[in-house]
């Protein structure tokens, strides 16, 4: 084996991991280091040490160092379901007691009036001229009316990501993302063959001279962007950063995919009302509504519709009838707008209750979000901090979950707020306070 083939050396460390002799939490050498003790180029160690993340086995935090996983024994998803038991602040879908009686309405309004047959049916993505016609309405906002024939409709809101990036992108190409992203569209992109270029961002999100730096060193094919209440950092792009970011699409003629998932928990003017014609905008009603009845939504330019209703039907993501029948009604008649204002209103409380709970402790992201971002003491390492808090009983998301490069983490962890009940929140919060100030499990470099 020459040892410049960065593979064959990966396969040596693989080979270590396995036999025990580098164990979960071990710390690898600098990649200097590393190369001159494996009689490699210092760029060849730098392949190599993807190559170990590539395949699960290793995860880096900026300045902290590249380490063995502390989970290797299970599935290497990009973000992991949380154990039925745990208290768990990995998922950011609320459930409120008001959604039960919504489901209950809906499915007795569709069986009265006669629409349950029509719910049965088959549809393609622009599913019915009522269906878009609703939807367009829903999803305008003062300064955003979308077209109603721009309309698609998908099984969820990943779906409809999942259709938009394989509508810009073919394999081998680039899109261009905030640096910490939704771990779905990760393995999305991993999926459709897509790399994923980190941008430079500062307080208000992607910076505009990073798309034009990316685009320049080789051609990015598109964008996908989260502009109001990011995940994981809770950032929110202001007017001007938005008109500056619609100017450089028009500049470069890029495409820019909108993730508007969390719009509905602030006031801000979506991307698309900037750039109408360069932007295809996608949301749901998971977490507006509810995950187990929900609906992808996707806003699209005209000359767009046609590609994004290819990659729809091509990927088997078409929307079923009685999601489709439901998610108009809830449209329609107030109940997804409701339920929007209960839970901006939930949003704000559990913000309180967290804040409150980790006193002491560096807080990040915006308090109208069902997530926040937890800067870790030095004592700790982000995966090592989750693996303690599961053992625990508290399920959360370390930030390389969230890193579009290996070894770019921050040493952080996110905290959805939504899915616990208020008491088991607090609860949880008190057990992360106590491993995060000292408790006995704090693992140091």
């Amino acid at each position: 084996m020459r040892m410049s083939d960065y593979r064959g050396v990966a396969d040596l460390v693989a080979a270590e991991i396995a036999a025990g002799r580098l164990g979960p939490g071990d710390r690898l050498p600098p990649q200097r280091d590393f190369a001159y003790a494996r009689g490699i180029a210092v760029s060849t160690a730098s392949r190599v040490y993807a190559e170990l993340a590539r395949r699960g086995l290793v995860t880096g935090e900026v300045g902290r160092g590249t380490y063995v996983r502390s989970d290797l024994g299970a599935p290497q998803a990009m973000q992991s379901e949380p154990p039925p038991a745990a208290l768990d602040l990995q998922r950011t879908h609320s459930t409120l007691p008001e959604q039960e009686s919504a489901l209950a309405e809906v499915l007795g309004v569709l069986a009265r009036n006669g629409a349950m047959g029509t719910a049965l049916n088959q549809y393609g993505p622009a599913g019915t001229p009522r269906a878009r016609s609703a939807a367009a309405r829903f999803l305008a906002v003062d300064g955003f009316s979308p077209d109603p024939d721009g309309i698609l409709f998908t099984g969820n809101g990943r779906q409809a990501l999942a259709a938009a990036l394989a509508a810009l992108a073919l394999p081998g190409e680039r899109i261009g993302c905030e640096p910490l992203t939704y771990p779905a569209v990760k393995g999305i992109a991993s999926r459709l063959g897509i790399a994923l270029v980190p941008l430079a961002l500062d307080a208000e999100g992607v910076r505009p001279e990073a798309i034009l730096a990316a685009h320049r060193a080789a051609p990015l094919s598109g964008l996908y962007l989260q502009p109001t209440l990011h995940s994981p950092l809770g950032l929110t792009m202001g007017p001007s950063r938005r008109r500056e970011i619609a100017s450089v699409l028009a500049a470069t003629g890029l495409m820019a995919i909108e993730d508007g998932v969390y719009s509905f928990l602030a006031d801000a003017v979506p991307l698309a009302a900037c750039a109408p014609d360069r932007t295809i905008l996608v949301d749901s009603l998971s977490k507006r509504v509810m995950p187990g009845l929900t609906l992808g939504l996707i806003a699209s330019p005209r000359d767009w519709t046609d590609r994004l209703a290819a990659s729809v039907r091509q990927g088997g993501w078409s929307a079923t009838g009685v999601p489709l029948a439901a998610g108009v009604q809830w449209m329609s008649d107030g109940t997804a707008a409701r339920l929007a204002l209960v839970k901006r209103a939930d949003a704000r409380a559990r913000q309180a209750i967290a804040r409150a709970g980790l006193a002491g402790l560096q807080v990040g992201g915006d308090p109208a979000a069902y997530h926040l971002w937890l800067t870790l003491p030095e004592s700790w390492r982000a995966e090592a901090f989750a693996t303690a808090a599961l053992r625990q009983g508290v399920a959360l998301t370390a930030a390389p979950a969230f890193a579009v490069h290996p070894g770019h983490a921050p040493n952080a962890v996110r905290l959805a707020l939504a899915a616990p009940s208020r008491d088991d929140l607090a609860r949880a919060l008190a057990i992360l306070r106590r491993l995060a100030l000292g408790g006995d499990e704090a693992v140091t470099d």
